[in-house]
């Protein structure tokens, strides 16, 4: 019985959340009320506050919702990367773009990204950090991988090149939530253009 209460459980949430992040896209975040949400999501609205108190934790969990997915796809890349430093990136940096708006538009990055600056003692924004904090931790995982594996220089400081890299994908995709009008594929482009010669400096191997 457990077991059951526990998929039921995780099934109202999965449902809350995908009823939530429809709504916020057709109606706007600031539009969408609760009482739709739990209508959509086809439980009552007290249901929907044993879950989450507001919008705001509606929302991050539904960034924590993609960025576990994210993660995920991303670990298996870094256990078996190709054995390409630009390439390696291309792959785990386009893999995180790609999925960036299959829960939330640019939108809900902004109010999300917004939140987490205005209110920084706050569950959602102190949430948000530790989210940038793990696909960083990601990203310098794939540069230490990639040095265990002789393809980067062994003298090179990877956690500190790894969070570079992190860094500027990171306020590239903020870039690209402020322009609703950028399309991911000019975003993954002007990204791996900015990678290209960091790799170059770093790779072991260098282009003849």
């Amino acid at each position: 019985m457990t077991g059951l209460r526990a998929r039921q459980k995780a099934d109202r949430n999965r449902r809350i959340l995908e009823a939530a992040t429809t709504l916020f896209r057709v109606q706007g975040y600031d539009s969408a009320r609760i009482e739709d949400i739990a209508e959509l999501a086809e439980v009552s609205v007290g249901t929907l506050y044993n879950y989450y108190e507001n919008k705001g934790d509606i929302l991050v969990a539904t960034v924590s919702m993609e960025v576990t997915e994210v993660l995920e796809a991303g670990d298996r890349i870094v256990a078996s990367p190709p054995l390409n430093v630009a390439e390696a990136l291309r792959v785990l940096i386009g893999q995180y773009y790609d999925h960036s708006l299959v829960y939330l538009s640019k939108e809900m990055w902004r109010t999300a990204m917004a939140s987490s600056i205005q209110q920084p003692e706050t569950p959602l924004s102190k949430r948000y950090t530790e989210l940038d904090q793990r696909l960083c931790a990601q990203v310098v995982q794939l540069v230490e991988t990639l040095q265990q594996r002789g393809v980067i220089i062994v003298g090179i400081d990877s956690r500190a090149i790894g969070e570079v890299i992190f860094n500027n994908l990171n306020m590239m995709f903020i870039e690209f939530c402020k322009v609703d009008s950028m399309p991911l594929e000019e975003l993954k482009l002007r990204v791996a253009e900015q990678h290209r010669p960091i790799a170059a400096l770093i790779s072991s191997v260098k282009a003849v």
